[in-house]
């Protein structure tokens, strides 16, 4: 791959997470700061499980490392996100339902307020579609990044998933039908590919910034099934409506070696997002392997299209 031959990583990092033992911790959202302190939501899970996780609150209390905040809030939702609208924290996060002690469907759950210790849910998303990202504009209206995938998506367009884009006035507006009905961007993904926004950043000159995943599936040495996970960005204009600048910006290569949840995983990075350092660089977050979480120093993906609001 092209961008394998031209990477470069400044800094890689396996992040260390206490209070949690006996669970891995992956699938983070950004770290953001609230009253002074850095924090960051992370899905806790037993190596052993699936679909049975929980989201807590870490606390930065060291360089990559977090510590579980106690008798903070437990959401019972996988790959939590978070959003700051005005002076709000707007968290999100994939909730899984059973039925009859089997796997059922999932939506996206979102959750809002000034108190990070007392988060209030509000609204839910499409049935089965997650990776829905909002982003404050410049004209104080909010963007919706949605992310319809399935074999109807698959039959139209040829990739399996799509990425939509609206916008609303209010948080009170953001409805499944609102995420459900927002216009596609086209051009994103090939055939056989898949992916989503997983954090959106308004940039200075009006456009946004995306923080996404792309993925395709591809074979192992022994013939198995791998699903590769890539960290990518792009450029979005709210305006005209047109991406531009789609680039690979992280693979499972640029982060430390380190274990995988199952086989079909070992080429896994689900992206968190990018936080600005002061010399200029970008952090990227991300999950690795679906049972670790990890950062990598790389150049600031959005260079000619503003700085980061």
């Amino acid at each position: 791959m092209e961008f394998e031959a031209a990477k470069k990583i400044y800094e890689s990092a396996t992040l260390i997470f206490h209070g949690v033992d006996g669970f891995d911790v992956y699938n983070i959202s950004i770290p953001f700061v609230r009253d002074g302190k850095r924090y960051l939501f992370g899905r806790v899970e037993r190596r052993e499980e699936w679909a049975r996780s929980w989201v807590r609150l870490f606390e930065e209390t060291g360089q990559d490392e977090w510590t579980l905040v106690k008798d903070s809030m437990i959401y019972t939702l996988e790959d939590p996100y978070i959003s700051e609208i005005g002076d709000e924290l707007v968290m999100g996060g994939t909730h899984v339902q059973y039925q009859r002690g089997k796997y059922s469907t999932f939506f996206g759950y979102f959750f809002r307020g000034t108190d990070l210790h007392n988060l209030y849910y509000f609204t839910t998303g499409p049935n089965k579609m997650k990776d829905i990202r909002l982003v404050p504009l410049s004209d104080g209206r909010i963007g919706v990044f949605s992310r319809p995938r399935g074999a109807e998506t698959k039959a139209k367009f040829g990739s399996e998933s799509m990425i939509g884009f609206t916008v609303v006035d209010r948080l009170e507006e953001l409805t499944a039908d609102v995420i459900e009905n927002a216009p596609y961007i086209y051009g994103i993904f090939g055939e056989g590919e898949w992916g989503g926004v997983n954090q959106a950043y308004l940039l200075d000159s009006g456009k946004i910034g995306v923080i996404g995943h792309i993925c395709y599936l591809d074979q192992n040495e022994n013939g198995g099934e791998v699903k590769v996970y890539l960290n990518m960005a792009f450029v979005f204009d709210p305006a005209t409506r047109e991406s531009s600048d789609l680039q690979v910006i992280g693979s499972r290569s640029c982060y430390p070696p380190g274990p995988a949840k199952a086989p079909h995983l070992v080429d896994c990075v689900f992206t968190s997002g990018i936080v600005m350092r002061p010399d200029g660089k970008a952090d990227l977050y991300s999950g690795i392997g679906d049972c670790q979480a990890g950062r990598i120093a790389i150049d600031y993906p959005f260079a000619g299209h503003g700085c980061l609001v």
